[in-house]
């Protein structure tokens, strides 16, 4: 590789051409990012904002070390750590005791482990942190972290620290930018392998997703974008074809995103075994169309509110959690407006964003470190010239003091809620029951089908103890018997897990499938699996839809999976919390009017400001609800099965 002598040495190029276009990139991804956490639509994979970041920072950060390399014969590390921090680390900081003092004087729920998440953090390992001890970054419902976004912050770090060395490195070996790039790609493919063999399941998903050697073939990408189409050795006068062929690359590369984003599911296996990975080749095939200097796809992303989204982007990305969990951990009824409170919301992160901006990031971004000793001592002097800014020291303290003793109590184990003990006492429960049910169902499959048996069922007298669990659940004799021995598959997510004790003791013959934050993309493969064995009864049971919006493709995948022949009762979903309910009520609506044999349980209707049956996150049935649940079900499953 040769090096360019033809700047004074010394001196740090910085080539500025693509970053209007770059902004409009991250603009986009931003975008991307709010509306699938904030907006009720069908957005799969509005998580992919990250691997679009990453590639962006592969390419700026590799073709600025290289023009520096080209242009000096060396690279200043520490002046490249120096920028690094500067950058990144104020913003953080503020972040972190801003959400620590919050969480110690308002959320004390989520306390627990809030010493190493700071610590770890702030040594950028927090995302091998999490691989061990977090939650997933797709759990809605299980104590949800403001922290869990900053697992790609620490990749970045990490790849900031090492990517230098290892770039000079390869520039001192190897020599030629071509055998570098596919040096970098056999790289880029071993991780993205290395994601879809680790990845077997939702067991496995803490680990491919936040691990650093299974996400960084995304930076990767974009440092071998930067070896082999460094942005000073590209022309800007190309003739029409080449311009047109670059501005299609980048419309399709786009147009391919835009489909990721919609359809690519953050708990599917396709995801980590391949989907990523086309996502990366997306990014990159767009940020090579960007950077050109020859073609019109940075024109075209350069606009004045790209371009403050693009250089807020980092306090977006920092704000974002913070501002949503606590907004809706103190907000019950965000599905009632849901456009209304995102917009709020939205509203919030830009405005902390900019004051971020302001008066931390770009200050402190600039500020000459050496000239700490003096700027301290000035602030100390009678005269300061500082005024009555030094007054913003005392918040600041006080800040930093509640955050410390936030830190200093929190506990290292999350303490079981009543809920959690009720969920996990009754799937242990179910578990037993399964196994009596599954023995049964073919023996209960053939009463059923016998209409005179079933007649002759219906007359029968309840026993002392049918008849306490009759009333208990306020049923009619001819309901209870009805749907007693009726063989049924259950499947759902944590609000089916919470019911299943009080389902099977009504629907004596029910198989229950139901984990906590299960998503309606994974039904298909435990249905599939049920009646690969033969133990799919049926009637067909199903409460999904409480962990995230779904798609009527999606319902069709399931009743699919389900087959002719079977009898499906879809319960409809209570989570006022969360802005995709009325979005997720209407798709099982509408799929009732598509399949005949597709009945909904309207759970949301019937238990309508009903607060009193329901656990403090208003959304899972507690006891007294789980009788009302059951009851519902039963009455409805009992008109369509009862014999005439």
């Amino acid at each position: 590789m040769q090096q360019a002598q033809t700047q004074k040495k010394g001196k740090r190029l910085k080539n500025s051409r693509y970053i209007s276009g770059f902004d409009g990139i991250r603009a986009l991804a931003v975008v991307g990012v709010i509306i699938y956490h904030l907006l009720p639509y069908k957005m799969q994979g509005g998580y992919l904002g990250v691997p679009i970041f990453f590639v962006v920072s592969g390419y700026l950060i590799t073709d600025l070390l290289l023009q520096e390399w080209e242009q000096n014969g060396r690279i200043d590390f520490w002046g490249f750590y120096a920028r690094r921090l500067k950058r990144l680390y104020p913003a953080l900081v503020f972040m972190l005791v801003g959400t620590g003092t919050y969480i110690t004087l308002f959320q004390r729920s989520l306390l627990t482990n809030l010493r190493s998440i700071i610590t770890t953090n702030m040594l950028y390992l927090y995302n091998w942190w999490e691989v061990g001890h977090g939650q997933s970054y797709f759990d809605r419902f299980n104590g949800e972290s403001p922290f869990t976004h900053l697992w790609s912050l620490s990749i970045e770090g990490q790849y900031y620290l090492i990517w230098p060395l290892i770039l000079i490195a390869l520039v001192l070996i190897i020599r030629k930018r071509r055998t570098i790039a596919w040096v970098l790609f056999g790289f880029a493919v071993f991780s993205a392998v290395l994601m879809g063999v680790l990845y077997t399941g939702p067991n496995t998903l803490n680990r491919v997703y936040y691990g650093t050697d299974t996400r960084m073939f995304t930076i990767i990408f974009g440092a071998m974008l930067a070896v082999v189409w460094p942005s000073t050795h590209l022309r800007k006068n190309v003739n029409s074809r080449s311009r047109w062929t670059l501005n299609i690359i980048g419309i399709v590369a786009f147009t391919v995103m835009v489909y990721l984003y919609f359809e690519l599911a953050g708990q599917n296996t396709f995801t980590y075994r391949g989907g990523m990975f086309l996502m990366a080749i997306a990014s990159t095939a767009l940020i090579a169309a960007c950077a050109h200097p020859g073609s019109d796809v940075n024109r075209w992303l350069t606009n004045p509110v790209f371009s403050w989204i693009g250089t807020r982007s980092y306090g977006f990305y920092l704000y974002q959690f913070p501002v949503m969990i606590f907004y809706e951990m103190r907000v019950n009824d965000i599905a009632a407006h849901p456009l209304m409170h995102a917009t709020i919301e939205i509203v919030l992160i830009m405005i902390i964003s900019e004051l971020s901006y302001r008066y931390i990031e770009a200050p402190l971004r600039h500020y000459r470190y050496r000239n700490l000793g003096r700027s301290i001592y000035e602030f100390f002097q009678r005269d300061s010239t500082y005024g009555l800014k030094r007054l913003w020291l005392i918040p600041a303290l006080i800040l930093i003091g509640i955050s410390v003793y936030g830190s200093a109590i929190a506990p290292t184990k999350d303490a079981k809620n009543v809920l959690q003990e009720n969920i996990l006492q009754n799937q242990s429960s179910a578990s037993v029951h399964n196994k009596k049910a599954l023995a049964k169902q073919k023996q209960a499959k053939k009463v059923a089908d016998n209409k005179k048996r079933m007649k002759k069922l219906l007359k029968k007298k309840l026993t002392p103890t049918q008849y306490r669990t009759a009333k208990k659940y306020g049923l009619t004799k001819r309901e209870y018997l009805t749907v007693h021995q009726q063989p049924l598959t259950a499947i759902g997510d944590s609000i089916m897990a919470d019911n299943s004790k009080d389902l099977q003791t009504v629907f004596h013959q029910a198989y229950v499938s139901a984990a906590v934050g299960r998503q309606i993309w994974q039904a298909g493969d435990v249905l599939k699996a049920l009646k690969k064995k033969g133990e799919l009864a049926p009637n067909v049971l199903v409460n999904l839809g409480t962990n995230s919006p779904m798609t009527p493709a999606q319902i069709d995948s399931v009743v699919k999976a389900i087959g002719k022949g079977h009898k499906i009762f879809w319960v409809n979903c209570h989570v006022p919390t969360r802005n995709w309910e009325t979005e997720v009520n209407r798709t099982i609506q509408g799929a009732s009017k598509k399949y005949a044999n597709f009945y909904v349980i309207n759970w949301h209707k019937y238990s309508y400001n009903r607060n009193d049956w329901f656990w403090s996150d208003n959304v899972h049935p507690n006891p007294r609800g789980n009788v009302h649940y059951t009851r519902l079900v039963a009455q409805e499953m009992s008109q369509h099965l009862s014999i005439k």
